[in-house]
């Protein structure tokens, strides 16, 4: 008894250290790349080893860090996305290999014959030759009418008219947004309900992890602002200004707190280790490593005898990743309210890797 009780005070000295470490190492990056605040966490299936938050709502204002600051995760969002169609295939509704033109039937005439039969699984892991729309040298968007539903589906309808992208010598997938637009479409046709509906039953009333759509909503409470970089420096974004991410809201459009998505990845973590929970083990696995390189809403990474699914996100105001050790059953989380394409995920590399160095070994 004396020796269990020995242990676990080691444990805790030690995690103590490495959270003191970690802080000063996470305010000398903040403080060196200029981000307002940043949130972290190391976790098991089961417990958090540590977690912190640190720095400023906004460089405008004094409102500190909290750990129930919400974040706006853009492109993990993908990993949620593909997890909820993951439920929807083990109720049978849909299949990994179910063709989309199966789903929508009146579409095929007008589409390219190159997208004849992608599938599901095609679209989720960027095997489908769609179109990127990641806000850069993307086809122009015609004006479609009718709610964000109706126009999530016109844009779907139209990118399916788009000549294909191959992929290169480089990659064996061409990156989509738009891709993910087309899953959930699948996904919307065969349930009857709206993506947004779909999420906030199984992320809010069935999980309780709290999702958001859009930016946080920092005009009427004190929350985070993303902050876009404008003329070399930072420029703070209300929650009320446009978002515009062309339709491919499936891919990117959830905010949250780090607390919650914690639970997220928790879940996969026990999943990935055997363990039965919302989904089954076997289905975790093949989200996870299924398909090589990008399997369903998550990079399937092997380097050395390192096994990794790893993710980033973001809208161009905020900035999240998540890297979950598969050998390890371990996560390592961490979001920022700016995003400059350069210097913040450096300084998050940078955090990323004193965390691995105090926990990975």
């Amino acid at each position: 008894m004396r020796s269990i009780w020995l242990i676990a005070l080691l444990l805790f000295t030690s995690a103590t250290c490495y959270s003191q470490q970690t802080l000063r190492f996470a305010d000398s990056v903040k403080q060196a790349f200029h981000i307002p605040e940043i949130c972290y966490a190391v976790v098991t299936a089961d417990s958090v080893l540590e977690i912190a938050a640190t720095g400023r709502h906004s460089i405008n204002l004094p409102n500190t860090a909290t750990l129930d600051d919400r974040f706006h995760i853009g492109s993990n969002t993908k990993a949620m996305t593909a997890f909820m169609i993951a439920k929807y295939v083990e109720r049978g509704k849909l299949q990994w290999s179910t063709k989309l033109f199966d789903v929508f039937p009146e579409w095929r005439k007008a589409s390219k014959q190159a997208y004849r039969n992608i599938t599901l699984q095609d679209l989720l892991s960027h095997r489908a030759g769609i179109q990127p729309f990641q806000g850069f040298d993307d086809p122009v968007i015609p004006s479609f009418k009718g709610n964000k539903v109706e126009k999530r589906k016109a844009f779907g309808k139209w990118a399916l008219t788009l000549p294909p992208v191959l992929p290169d010598s480089t990659s064996p997938f061409v990156y989509s947004n738009a891709g993910y637009t087309l899953a959930a479409l699948m996904l919307e046709k065969v349930t009857g309900k709206t993506w947004e509906q779909l999420a906030d039953n199984m992320f809010n009333k069935d999980l309780h992890l709290n999702i958001g759509f859009s930016w946080p909503e920092n005009q009427t409470r004190k929350d985070t602002w993303g902050h876009s970089f404008e003329n070399g420096q930072f420029v703070p974004v209300p929650s009320n200004t446009a978002l515009s991410i062309d339709y491919t809201e499936p891919s990117s459009n959830i905010n949250m707190c780090i607390k919650d998505y914690i639970r997220f990845i928790q879940m996969n973590i026990a999943g990935l280790a055997g363990q039965n929970n919302y989904l089954k083990a076997s289905t975790y696995k093949f989200i996870h490593t299924g398909i090589q390189g990008y399997s369903l809403g998550w990079f399937n990474i092997y380097e050395g005898k390192e096994s990794l699914s790893t993710h980033a996100g973001t809208a161009d105001t905020y900035y999240t990743i998540a890297h979950i050790d598969r050998n390890r059953h371990l996560a390592y989380i961490i979001f920022t309210n700016a995003f400059d394409g350069d210097a913040v995920p450096q300084g998050v590399r940078l955090l990323m890797r004193e965390l691995k160095k105090n926990y990975g070994k």
